[in-house]
C-alpha cells in the first residue's frame, strides 16, 4: 500500500492547481472576466434560490450589507437583477436575476464549458478523464467543508 501524501503539501499544490486553473477559466470567457468573483458569486446564488433579500446575499457571501450594496447596484447598473418590494413587508426588497442576467449566466457557463471540455479532451487520456471524474465526488466534499 503506497504511503499517505503530505496533507499539507497536498493542500498547496491543490490550492496551486485549482487557483491556475480559475484563472485560465477567466482568461478565456471573455463574459466571465466583465464581473467581480463576488459578482460571479450572487448570480450564482440567485440562480441557485431567488428572490432573496440583499442581507441574505451579504451573509451567503460573507460581506458587509454596504458591501452587497455597492454589488447589487453595480449588477442593477448591468441590468443583470431585478428589485422589487416584498408581498409581506414593504419595507424589504427582494433581489432576483432579471431575464439578462439568465442569459449572462447561461453565456457564461456555455463559454467555460467549450474552453474546458476542449482543454480536457485535448489534453487528458480516457484513463485521466476517468480518474477525473472519480475526483468531482472528492472536490465536491471539499468545497462544502466549512
Amino acid at each position: 500500500m503506497p504511503a499517505l501524501p503530505d496533507t499539507q503539501h497536498l493542500a498547496t499544490e491543490l490550492r496551486t492547481v485549482v487557483s491556475r486553473l480559475v484563472k485560465k477559466l477567466r482568461a478565456h470567457s471573455p463574459l466571465h472576466a466583465t464581473l467581480s468573483l463576488t459578482e460571479r458569486a450572487v448570480i450564482k446564488q440567485l440562480t441557485q434560490q431567488q428572490p432573496l433579500l440583499p442581507s441574505e446575499l451579504a451573509a451567503r457571501e460573507k460581506v458587509t450589507t454596504q458591501a452587497m450594496s455597492q454589488i447589487l447596484n453595480h449588477l442593477a447598473e448591468l441590468g443583470y437583477i431585478t428589485r422589487q418590494a416584498s408581498a409581506t413587508d414593504k419595507r424589504k426588497v427582494l433581489v432576483a436575476l432579471s431575464a439578462a442576467g439568465q442569459a449572462h449566466v447561461i453565456a457564461m457557463q456555455q463559454e467555460l464549458n467549450d474552453w474546458l471540455g476542449q482543454a480536457l479532451a485535448q489534453t487528458c487520456s480516457a484513463a485521466e478523464l476517468q480518474m477525473l471524474h472519480q475526483s468531482l465526488g472528492v472536490m465536491a466534499r471539499l468545497v462544502e467543508f466549512n
